[in-house]
């Protein structure tokens, strides 16, 4: 390295942090005018839990309490899924073209609302706001603005096909907003309604997202949101009248899901838990690798389904790189979602801090070495600072479950072969990256990774035109993309009515039209 280079470094590596805080003023607005209390949203407008019951969402930063969030029940699930049935004969009769003119809308208006979606996002969330105002949002209007096209080409692309009806989609924390695009502009696009179930902890950009479909003119009871626990999603999947089940969450959630759809005839897509591998080799381009490393975990502070929480590093430079990783980390920022300079926010709950800490005290007893820098966190809030493991045994538990927090676990290899071995030495198959000169290389290993999304030399690549799904326990199905498409449609033959005798001439239960037709074959 020359000496300008190292003087510009130690410069950096000197100056002092000033905070630069984002006022919430615009956020704080917005939940007084609601009175900080939100129903449901079903039908076109905001109505009252059936039973009365409220949750409290709170600020991961400092614990306060934003609002008060419905608890929903079945009979609350019952009467969405309703307002979607009622409302998807006018929303197909609309045609691709009138449809697609709502997610034009629905994009620009997420523009022009984009400092109180992020703001909004970071309060609830506890992410860096520089995270919600520069990647959350953007994306997820170019999720609505990409797929605005996709209804508009819908009968030329996709010859023999229809909407697959009703659709129940529940969404995760860790992106309330973005997994929300990425779930309902295709749904949409596609000419389903939709029933909505976001993460309990993070309900509000759904529900200010909600608002804004009113604000476009959005037909009632074409989206359609219910908030609320686990027992809200489980009334969601189990309603007979929804056709399709799209899920974002753990690896243990989607087993229960797919038990829960079999033989109901309800498509479904899964999108869950990651272990992703991040491959450096010998020849990478040390100081890029380093700042993808950093982009690959601590994004998001590491609550990620496709984090980069493995990193294999071939031996020889092994030495070197945790050196500049371990430099690299104690200029790295924890604090308030809020402040423009912060790289690590908050966690978003006590109870994934707590399970943070369980499984870093458990790799500590199994072995492994743990470093962390010298970091000042924040006396108030859920906090937790980036952590190193090294000499770490494949078979560790750390190195197989999925931490989902800014805890990076490191292994080394010597050959190519043995990256492979060790990138697939886990139940989980959804992203990898690969960082090598050698492009020859690069591809040859990204080959052999059973991984759904593979990187080479970059990390956390997202666009609405890529599909995005996980292999083997991290799901099936794709989000975005035309492959992303396909999941909410299906070919016209299977909602065809059955002409076996005059008992079949009344139709099938939408939910189970594909369970019947099956039945009638055999």
């Amino acid at each position: 390295m020359s000496a300008e280079a190292n003087s510009v470094r130690e410069i950096f590596d000197t100056m002092e942090y000033g905070p630069a805080p984002e006022s919430d003023d615009v956020a704080r607005a917005w939940l007084e005018r609601h009175g900080h209390r939100f129903g449901h949203y079903v039908g076109g407008r905001f109505v009252e839990p059936a039973a009365g019951e409220y949750f409290a969402t709170q600020h991961p930063g400092d614990a306060s309490e934003l609002a008060q969030v419905a608890q929903g029940d079945e009979d609350d699930v019952a009467a969405a899924v309703k307002a979607a049935r009622d409302a998807l004969p006018a929303w197909r009769k609309l045609g691709p073209h009138g449809r697609g003119r709502y997610r034009y809308a629905l994009a620009r208006h997420m523009q022009k609302y984009a400092r109180l979606l992020a703001v909004v996002e970071a309060l609830d969330n506890g992410k860096p706001i520089r995270e919600t105002r520069d990647l959350d949002i953007p994306l997820a209007a170019r999720h609505f603005y990409h797929h605005a096209g996709w209804a508009q080409l819908l009968e030329r692309e996709f010859p023999g096909y229809e909407a697959v009806g009703v659709c129940g989609q529940i969404i995760p924390w860790n992106f309330p907003l973005l997994m929300l695009a990425w779930k309902v502009a295709p749904a949409l696009a596609a000419g389903c309604t939709v029933v909505l179930k976001p993460a309990e902890f993070t309900p509000l950009t759904a529900l200010l997202f909600a608002e804004i479909t009113r604000h476009v003119g959005l037909p009632d009871g074409v989206f359609n949101l219910v908030t609320g626990d686990g027992d809200t999603g489980a009334a969601l999947v189990a309603h007979e009248q929804v056709d399709k089940i799209a899920f974002t969450g753990s690896t243990e959630v989607g087993r229960i899901i797919r038990r829960e759809t079999a033989g109901s005839g309800k498509k479904l897509s899964l999108e869950l838990g990651g272990k992703s591998p991040f491959i450096v080799f010998e020849d990478a381009d040390i100081d890029a690798a380093i700042e993808g490393v950093v982009d690959g975990i601590w994004l998001n502070q590491g609550e990620v389904c496709c984090a980069g929480s493995r990193l294999l590093v071939q031996e020889g430079l092994a030495e070197k790189f945790y050196a500049r990783l371990k430099r690299r980390m104690q200029t790295l920022r924890v604090g308030d979602p809020l402040d423009k300079g912060i790289d690590i926010g908050a966690l978003v709950a006590p109870v994934q801090l707590a399970r943070i800490e369980r499984l870093v005290e458990q790799g500590k007893r199994e072995g492994a070495t743990c470093w962390q820098p010298d970091l000042t966190l924040p006396e108030q809030g859920l906090y937790y600072p980036p952590t190193l493991f090294t000499d770490v045994e494949p078979s560790a538990t750390i190195s197989q479950v999925e931490i989902f927090g800014p805890v990076l676990v490191a292994t080394t290899f010597r050959t190519p072969a043995e990256a492979v071995e060790l990138a697939n030495h886990t139940r989980y198959g959804l992203a990898a990256s690969i960082w090598s000169s050698n492009l020859d290389l690069a591809l040859d290993v990204a080959s052999k990774v059973k991984a759904g999304v593979v990187w080479v030399n970059s990390t956390n690549m997202f666009d609405a035109a890529a599909g995005f799904g996980g292999y083997r326990e991290s799901g099936y199905g794709r989000e975005g993309g035309r492959e992303g498409m396909y999941e909410y449609l299906q070919p016209d033959w299977a909602f065809a009515p059955r002409k076996e005798g005059p008992a079949a001439a009344q139709p099938a239960p939408a939910a189970s039209r594909v369970a019947d037709d099956l039945a009638g074959e055999v």
